[in-house]
Order: C-alpha cells, then structure tokens, then sequence
C-alpha cells in the first residue's frame, strides 16, 4: 500500500460524527427524501446497474479539515457552518456492497456524489443557491444538481461545464433531464403515503412514471384484476353460445 494510501484510511485524531440529531425540516421532507431514493434504486435496476450507491439523509465528508469542524460544532454545541451533506446523493461506478454510515471521500478513491438533490426551506435556499452551489461545483465536482423549493414550488436542475453550472432546459413537460441517472427529474401531484402534495419523481426516457413498490404491486393487481375479469366474461360468452 502506498504511503498515501495508507494515510487515507489512517485513524483520525477526533471521533468522526455520523449523525447530529438534527430532525429533517418538515413532514413532506421526511416523505420526500426516502422516496426519491427509492425512485432512483428503481431506475437503477430498470437500467440493470448495481454499481452505484445513492442515500439520503447522510453525512458527506469531503475533507478531513471539513469532519474535524463538524466534530467540533457537535461536541461544543456551536451553530452549524460546517457542510454536513446533501439531502439526496447518488455516485456511480462504486462497489454497492460496501457499508457506509456516512460518505467519506478519501476512503472512496476521492470519489464524491454525481447527482446530488437538495429540498430548499426558506431556511436553507439562500445557502443551496449560493455557498452549496459553489461547493458542490468547484470541489465535490458534482455533475448534476436538482433543487426543489415546495413553498414556491420552483424546480431547477443544473448541470457541469467546466468549472460552473449551467442551467438545464425543460422539456415540453417541465422536466429536466438526468444525463448521469437516465431519467427526467420532475414533479408530480398525487398521495404518498396518505399524503397529498406535489413531489419531486423520477420519469423513464419515454416519459412515463417511475413507480414505487406500492405503485408497482397496485399496478399488478389492476392488471390481474382485468384480466380476470376479461376470462369471466369471455366464458359467459361461451356458456351463452353452447346454450344457444
């Protein structure tokens, strides 16, 4: 192993924090996280990849000057001004079978989120339009960034060139498209778990919704419905004729 190596995956000098306690901001975003994540396992697996690691809600180091901060802020209860992470990530071309608590670049090759989601609150949306901005394109080197503001219900996505974002055009639908993921990012209005609202989904290439697994099983049960439906009455017709 190499001397630089092996200083990546040496012992830090401070407890690495993994989680802070701090609650997500609202009811919608305790729905909206896990659900996009699953959104994007599916498309993964509609797409055939495994080699992929996508997560919400987790802490992202990129630097170890950057973990020390946290950890500092945490033990003394100092006010957060350290990057803690993205609210929804996905990196490509990874080993999926790894454990992960928290994403830590220097023990990943250097490797840090391609796409990266952020779900704005009038509490935050200065900071992903600005500090986050910059940091996920001039450090992180993030290829896509998605940002949906439900209170305004404005939906932006920008994409790499260089050094600095460009923004992503809409199609005819409002979506915009995900070169990393294969997919368009948009919104759609319906339930998610007894909850009505406008939602941040995924869509295929072909314009159609990515389902969830309760969507799916729905969807398969529609189906066999109708087609039971369709042998009932295919045999009444039958049982008509032969009485004719």
């Amino acid at each position: 192993m190499s001397q630089s190596a092996a200083a990546a995956f040496a012992p830090l000098p401070f407890e690495l924090v993994y989680d802070d306690g701090e609650p997500l901001e609202t009811d919608w975003h305790t729905l909206q996280l896990p659900l996009l994540r699953r959104l994007i396992r599916q498309v993964m697996a509609e797409q055939g990849r495994t080699d992929y690691f996508t997560s919400s809600n987790i802490f992202v180091y990129y630097s170890v000057e950057q973990a020390r901060e946290v950890a500092e802020e945490v033990s003394n209860k100092l006010p957060e001004r350290a990057f803690r992470g993205p609210d929804v990530f996905w990196v490509g071309g990874v080993d999926p079978k790894r454990e992960r608590k928290v994403w830590i670049a220097w023990e990943e090759g250097g490797r840090l989120p391609d796409v990266i989601f952020e779900m704005l609150s009038p509490s935050t949306a200065k900071k992903d339009r600005t500090e986050k901005r910059d940091l996920y394109a001039r450090v992180f080197g993030t290829a896509e960034y998605f940002m949906y503001e439900p209170e305004t219900g404005k939906h932006e996505g920008l994409r790499l060139a260089g050094r600095f974002y460009q923004p992503i055009q809409p199609d005819e639908n409002g979506r915009l498209w995900s070169e990393q993921l294969g997919a368009f990012v948009g919104l759609w209005h319906g339930v998610v778990e007894e909850k009505q609202d406008d939602w941040v989904r995924l869509f295929r290439p072909d314009g159609t919704l990515v389902p969830t697994p309760d969507e799916r099983a729905e969807a398969e049960r529609q189906r066999a419905d109708a087609a039971e439906a369709e042998l009932a009455r295919l045999r009444a017709l039958l049982a008509e004729r032969g009485r004719g």
